[in-house]
Formats: structure tokens, sequence, C-alpha cells
């Protein structure tokens, strides 16, 4: 059991340390969002009408939830940058060698980048009242565990892609090539019902879109009816994290 706990809240810890250090990735990361919301939001306020949505919400409000999603996705995803650079600095073959677990590795790893990007996400969540949100403290409780499933999913999603990268200009290229659509496609910016038929199918293969649906539920409770029921939501952005983390964890034995 020290074999695993012991190396898997170091690494966790250094990422949280790594994070702390780093007051421009933080800031940087949730002004990108804020502005995309802002500009977004309010340039398509007079001309916004979702389809789907049993409430009448406007396009600030309406995006919203997908500006904290895209919050975490950032976090999430920039956190397994390091993973690049440790290789480079000799960190990552030392933690190789050592007498640890390799699952303990991935999990210090990812529960680290999952730490950071929920904490990331938390900072702007409060942002939901400005916009008319009725949030309640078991709301937020319940919004916070999907926030955290989605990053330790999406964070197992980049150190599976990070893990054979050579360069972060790379990196760059395959986070702009996948993981931005999969979050274009996550009904973050337009609702699936009002979709084309062939990208509705997408949307819906989507695993980041069932994350968002939980998080959405979870803010507005019972106020809105959602393409899928919050229980398979839930259950699917569960089975996401699972997947991804054993993908990593097997990645890392090669």
């Amino acid at each position: 059991m020290t074999s695993l706990v012991l190396p898997t809240t170091t690494l966790w810890w250094r990422e949280c340390v790594r994070f702390t250090r780093d007051r421009s990735r933080a800031l940087s990361t949730i002004a990108t969002a804020l502005v995309f919301w802002t500009l977004i939001g309010f340039g398509l306020r007079g001309s916004f009408a979702p389809a789907g949505m049993p409430i009448d919400v406007g396009a600030v409000e309406y995006l919203f939830p997908g500006t904290v999603i895209f919050v975490v996705l950032l976090t999430a995803i920039v956190s397994t940058f390091s993973l690049i650079e440790d290789r480079r600095a000799g960190f990552l073959q030392g933690v190789l060698v050592a007498p640890v677990s390799r699952v303990a590795i991935v999990l210090g790893k990812v529960l680290g980048g999952s730490t950071v990007a929920l904490f990331q996400g938390a900072l702007v969540l409060p942002l939901a009242l400005i916009v008319g949100i009725p949030i309640t403290v078991g709301g937020v409780a319940l919004a916070l565990a999907a926030l955290f499933c989605l990053a330790f999913a999406l964070t197992s999603l980049g150190f599976v892609l990070a893990w054979r990268m050579e360069s972060i200009h790379g990196f760059h290229g395959i986070v702009n090539l996948i993981l931005m659509p999969m979050w274009f496609l996550s009904g973050a910016i337009f609702p699936i019902a009002g979709a084309v038929g062939w990208l509705q199918t997408i949307m819906r293969l989507n695993p980041v879109a069932y994350g968002l649906v939980s998080f959405r539920n979870a803010l507005y409770g019972t106020s809105t009816v959602e393409w899928v029921g919050p229980g398979l939501a839930w259950l699917l952005t569960i089975a996401f994290a699972v997947v991804m983390f054993t993908i990593a964890t097997r990645s890392i034995g090669r």
C-alpha cells in the first residue's frame, strides 16, 4: 500500500507545487475562457435561441457551463505538457527506473492535473450567480464532482497523447486537431438538438458531451431537461474516466 500511496502523493504534490509557481499559466487559462465567454455570449445575445432547451436562457447563460468545461479541459491538457518537459529534463527516466508501480506514476500525474483543473474550474463557478443560474450548496458539490470526473478523464487522455510525443509543438497540433473539436462538439457552443443529423451523431459519440450534461444538470437541478438522462450521463462520464486511465496505465507499460 505504501508503494502505491507514497509515489502517488509525491507526484500529485509536485504537480500542485508546479502550478502554484506558474501564475501566468493560471491567469491565462481563466482569462482566455472569460474573454471567449464574454465576446461570444454578448455577441450572440440578441439572436440566440437554443433549440431543445425547455427554459428561457440567453447566449451568455447558455455558454457559461461550456466555459467552465473549457477551463477544465484546457488546464487538464496543459498539465500533461509537463510529461514532455520531464522527459527532456531526465526526471521521467528517473521515475521510471524507480522501484514503484507504474500505476502509481500515472495516478500521481493524473491526480495532480485533475486537482489543478478542478481548482481552476471552481474559481469560475461563482460567476453562475451573475448570469442568474440558481445554484445551491448541493448543486455546487455535485457540479464539482462532475468537473473532477471530466478533469480526470481529460488528464488521462492528455497523458496518453503526451506519452507518445517528442515535442510540445507537436502536442499543440494534436490538441488543436482532436481535443478542441471535442469541446466544440460537446454542446458547449450550440445544443445538439439544433445541429444537422450527421453532426448530432458525432456529438452523441463525444464523451465530453456527457460530462457537460452532468455538469449542467448539477447546476440547474430539475429545472432543465437535456437530450440524455442525468443517470446515463454520469455513468458514461465515469466510464470515460476509467477507460482513459486504463489506457494511460497500459501506455506507460510499453
